[in-house]
């Protein structure tokens, strides 16, 4: 049967398309298969290991055929999510993924820094903040409000655990995302040394 399309909780078979959408959005919000060969990377970063961890916190739009094309993925404690990264994660893919030797020398060895450094993600500026997100939408979907179910569909999630805060980090660069952002009450904060990211706040109400 098909429905409208809207959010939902994730299921494990939207394991697939999460990966896809991960990959298809994560160059500054585009496609970014130029970049990183391996289909598998940027989602061992950040989506698969939030699916896996905190379920729970995990949602999709559906096309309304069952079909994820969008998510929103995170976690309520960022310093416990980083623990079990370490410890729960990285040793599911840290024989495909090994810690590059040197200096990075391409985009994926980058990117597989990241991957063996989650200590990156706890910041004490953010502390007023613990829970944190990445969303991403596929190129067709966006525009139309399913961004705006997302977020509130997670900050919900949130409050009902008594999370108060949340935070995201965004590449600078890329205004849209950021222009969305702004429109949903985030803030940006400021942090040392941020590198080519911005850090944006907001309190968990639901007033989307």
């Amino acid at each position: 049967m098909t429905l409208l399309p809207g959010p939902r909780a994730y299921r494990s078979a939207d394991r697939v398309a999460l990966a896809d959408i991960c990959v298809r959005t994560a160059d500054n919000g585009g496609d970014s298969r130029h970049l990183y060969p391996d289909p598998e990377l940027m989602p061992s970063i950040f989506a698969a290991p939030y699916a896996y961890l905190e379920p729970d916190l995990a949602f999709v739009i559906d096309d309304g055929t069952g079909r994820a094309v969008g998510y929103v993925l995170g976690t309520a404690d960022t310093a416990r999510f980083v623990t079990e990264f370490r410890t729960r994660w990285l040793p599911l893919v840290e024989d495909r993924y090994p810690r590059p030797d040197g200096d990075a020398r391409s985009p994926s060895d980058e990117m597989i820094g990241l991957l063996h450094n989650p200590e990156r993600m706890v910041l004490p500026e953010l502390a007023d903040h613990p829970a944190h997100l990445h969303i991403d939408l596929l190129p067709d979907w966006q525009r139309k409000g399913y961004g705006r179910e997302l977020m509130r569909t997670f900050l919900a999630a949130l409050n009902a655990k008594g999370v108060k805060g949340v935070h995201l980090s965004m590449l600078t660069a890329n205004t849209p995302a950021r222009a969305f952002y702004d429109r949903l009450g985030f803030a940006e904060i400021e942090v040392p040394d941020p590198g080519p990211v911005t850090y944006l706040v907001r309190s968990t109400a639901p007033d989307l």
